[in-house]
């Protein structure tokens, strides 16, 4: 994936917070995306107490979510776990596992907040302004903001507020199971947004994207891969292979 020129990921926690300050002014709200014929979704997995991040990106054809490429990059990163300043911590083995893809994604789903952030810019709108791609995030959990309960019927879906703003969505994705949390990345609108959530989530509560992308990343950090950023990369035949567990 063609990346253009990427500013240090190595500054100290108040460095890293006046740069996220700078980068929120980037963040584009709406966007014409276009036809989309290939999503992408990018996750990032760690032990616990280790500073060793295994960063995969998922490309799966659109719209019959067939996994086409994989990829995967680790890298060693001094920056301390402090919410809100994640991507100071995953950029530097995410933007390795992009240099890696050779998919050109349409839109990429990444497993965290967009603009539903303390400062407004989330892994998703962070990364979305780096790589200038059009970018959504989808959270488990809410970082900032309120929304009340979806509906329990799929498509459900309730409005994210801070200090009376629409941030976000409350999307049930799936029937008895917990919403996502929905919020714009970068060069997207909101309800666009949610859609194309709805439309890649295929019997689960996260969308296909970030869900291969989740299961992906967990069995990269389990075969301890500790590659210094060799990482790999999968390009799987035409025919691609199904999403599965």
């Amino acid at each position: 994936m063609k990346i253009r020129e990427i500013p240090s990921f190595d500054l100290t926690p108040a460095e890293a917070t006046h740069l996220q300050e700078a980068l929120r002014t980037r963040v584009r709200l709406s966007g014409d995306i276009g036809e989309v014929s290939l999503v992408a979704g990018a996750d990032a997995s760690y032990a616990k107490g280790s500073n060793e991040i295994y960063a995969v990106v998922v490309a799966l054809r659109y719209p019959d979510l067939t996994v086409i490429e994989r990829v995967s990059a680790s890298a060693e990163t001094p920056f301390p776990y402090i919410p809100g300043l994640l991507t100071f911590r995953e950029g530097p083995a995410l933007i390795e596992a992009f240099r890696r893809l050779r998919s050109e994604p349409d839109i990429i789903f990444f497993d965290g907040q967009g603009i539903a952030h303390p400062r407004g810019l989330g892994i998703a709108s962070h990364m979305g302004v780096l790589l200038d791609r059009p970018t959504v995030g989808v959270a488990k959990s809410l970082l900032v903001g309120t929304a009340t309960e979806p509906g329990a019927a799929r498509g459900s879906a309730s409005p994210l507020l801070r200090d009376g703003e629409t941030i976000g969505m409350a999307v049930r994705t799936k029937e008895k199971t917990k919403p996502v949390y929905v919020s714009v990345g970068h060069r997207i609108a909101l309800m666009p947004a949610v859609d194309l959530v709805l439309a890649t989530a295929r019997g689960f509560r996260l969308p296909e994207p970030t869900r291969q992308a989740h299961l992906f990343a967990n069995a990269v950090r389990r075969e301890g891969s500790g590659d210094g950023g060799k990482g790999r990369q999968t390009t799987l035949p035409s025919g691609g292979a199904p999403g599965g567990e």
